[in-house]
């Protein structure tokens, strides 16, 4: 049987026929909101401090979408990715930063119906921490190679639509009551954690404002999860500092 086909049968036991699913934005609040507003604020007061030609600092935010590759690429579908990250300069062409990752993806359409479920998402965080090397630093275009390691954590849900009431307040018409709200039911649901390393390249243009950058890059993504490997290429656009 396929390896989701196990999970489900495993995971029905355990349904809880109230369960109600779990957004990615909850998801994101939960896991980065609270590394990302540590972050932004450590890295801008350090950043603000910093008066030297060459920071000694770096920040990274971005954001693009994601292809599987590999086996799981039959299983998820291509999706989205937000991205945060920052680190200290040991040199102006060698750098280290930490970088934390969040791909929102989807079940392919076979793999739900195999199933027999109507619907399905899943999700990828990381936390990775990644030596960089600006091999080409001119007065406008850089271009760098950035390579690393860290912990992964992927789920994957099948779900179901539904209805749910909640009660509201509407301070316009003056209404205070049950209103019946669209709803995703979750069936069944496997979570993997696993180490994971990565590599990529990416070019930056010098906005000129203050050593910031604008970037594109490209990196593969490789972790070790439980019964299928996690290989994902995101591609990423955003500014580095």
């Amino acid at each position: 049987m396929a390896e989701f086909g196990l999970v489900h049968i495993q995971e029905t036991s355990k349904m809880v026929s109230n369960s109600l699913n779990i957004s990615a934005r909850r998801e994101i609040a939960r896991f980065a909101v609270p590394v990302l507003v540590f972050m932004v604020l450590s890295l801008a007061s350090l950043a603000g401090a910093q008066t030297s030609e060459e920071h000694k600092w770096n920040f990274n935010v971005g954001a693009g979408v994601t292809p599987m590759v590999g086996d799981i690429s039959s299983r998820l579908n291509t999706g989205w990715h937000v991205t945060v990250g920052g680190g200290y300069n040991v040199a102006p062409s060698f750098g280290v930063s930490m970088e934390y990752m969040y791909n929102g993806l989807g079940v392919s359409r076979s793999a739900l119906d195999e199933l027999d479920v109507p619907s399905g998402n899943a999700h990828v965080h990381s936390l990775t921490v990644n030596p960089i090397w600006r091999f080409k630093r001119g007065e406008r275009f850089g271009a760098y190679a950035i390579v690393g390691g860290g912990y992964y954590r992927r789920t994957v849900q099948f779900t179901q639509p539904t209805t749910a009431i909640v009660n509201v307040f509407d301070p316009w018409w003056g209404y205070v009551g049950p209103v019946v709200v669209p709803i995703n039911q979750i069936l069944g649901s496997v979570t993997s954690n696993a180490g994971g390393v990565n590599a990529g390249l990416g070019t930056t243009i010098d906005l000129g404002h203050g050593g910031a950058k604008f970037y594109g890059e490209i990196r593969y993504h490789y972790a070790a999860t439980h019964r299928s490997r996690t290989q994902m290429l995101p591609i990423t656009f955003g500014i580095r500092w």
